[in-house]
């Protein structure tokens, strides 16, 4: 009598349930625990096997493929950044990803990634922040107030405990949507402190850190050499492809520059706009001790951050840990359950047999 084999299934999380997540764990505590994940994985570093994302461009945007492993695991995410699909109701930014045993190649994981990038991104630039930024920061900027923008005001809260924020972009709206949605959050025992500015040199000015986060497409100067100050923080993360950036040239050389992925930020960053040779440090390298980091109070620090693999990965990785524990997703097959592996299509004619009439009509 044959023995009836029982195949693992695939968790699936779909937005909602990633909100879901959330509201579970509450924002301020899954941005820490997220950035945990993110610096375990990036003290581990040499374990990756790495290469920059495979770019699909066209004049509306892009999709991008960004795979890693470290050999246990390999995760992938397939996102896109179309800097007009307002005008279709749709995201700038969306994106879905899984998580494989490299043991066997199941499938144990199939996300959203479009709220999962805006969670990571905001606990990544926080990371480097806390690493790079000087200890008494208290003052943020961010320039350009659209989806990302909440998640990066709530993470520099969580990990970094900015509390006064001036907020710039070109639609004023969009400023006063994010005042509205960090006030109506609660996440916090007293609120953000919040000033919406006229223009990027007005928010910038005595700003410890400042974000841009800007979504135009192509070359632009949201922040100038001449608003440059002592022991500023730049968190550099709109400018994330070919011909977009968002620092003039000039920044770059006053400051000392960090990265996630050189070769990948070198075609995509802001370095882009630099020489090959630009001097520029890894954040692994700093949060492992390889190199050092801020080394004095008016030292000015880039981080250069146009997303990378890894850090999909830790959410990867996250998103399964928090999965498994409030018991949120639903279970999908993406393997037939045939006793015999090898017998694909006989299991497909067996199913076929027992489809309701509708179904094969």
């Amino acid at each position: 009598m044959k023995t009836s084999i029982t195949r693992p299934r695939t968790r699936l999380l779909d937005t909602h349930d990633v909100a879901r997540l959330l509201h579970l764990m509450g924002v301020p505590a899954a941005l820490q625990e997220l950035a945990g994940i993110l610096k375990e994985d990036y003290l581990r570093w040499p374990d990756f096997d790495k290469a920059s994302r495979i770019g699909a461009y066209t004049d509306a945007g892009v999709i991008e493929l960004m795979p890693i492993t470290d050999g246990r695991h390999y995760t992938f995410k397939c996102v896109n950044g179309h800097p007009d699909n307002g005008r279709y109701g749709l995201p700038t930014v969306m994106a879905m990803g899984a998580l494989l045993d490299c043991d066997t190649g199941m499938i144990r994981l199939l996300s959203e990634l479009t709220l999962t990038t805006a969670l990571r991104t905001a606990a990544n630039s926080a990371l480097a922040a806390r690493t790079l930024a000087r200890p008494d920061s208290r003052v943020m900027a961010i320039i350009g107030n659209g989806a990302q923008s909440d998640f990066q005001a709530m993470a520099f809260r969580a990990l970094l405990g900015i509390q006064d924020l001036r907020l710039y972009d070109l639609d004023q709206a969009a400023s006063e949507r994010l005042q509205r949605n960090l006030l109506n959050a609660h996440a916090f025992d007293t609120p953000f402190r919040i000033q919406i500015c006229d223009s990027a040199a007005q928010a910038i000015q005595g700003a410890d850190i400042v974000s841009t986060l800007t979504a135009h497409q192509g070359p632009a100067q949201v922040l100038t050499a001449n608003m440059l100050e002592p022991g500023m923080h730049i968190n550099a993360v709109g400018g994330d492809s070919p011909g977009k950036t968002e620092l003039d040239p000039a920044v770059l050389p006053r400051a000392s520059v960090f990265v996630e992925y050189v070769p990948q930020t070198r075609e995509e960053g802001e370095i882009q706009q630099m020489p090959a040779d630009f001097p520029v440090v890894e954040l692994w390298q700093v949060l492992t001790g390889v190199a050092p980091g801020r080394v004095g109070p008016d030292q000015i620090t880039v981080f250069d951050s146009v997303g990378f693999a890894l850090e999909d990965y830790a959410a990867l990785r996250f998103l399964r840990a928090a999965a498994e524990r409030f018991g949120v997703g639903s279970w999908v097959d993406v393997t037939s359950s045939q006793d015999d592996p090898r017998d694909l299509f006989g299991w497909w004619l067996a199913q076929s047999v027992h489809e309701p009439e509708a179904v094969r009509a």
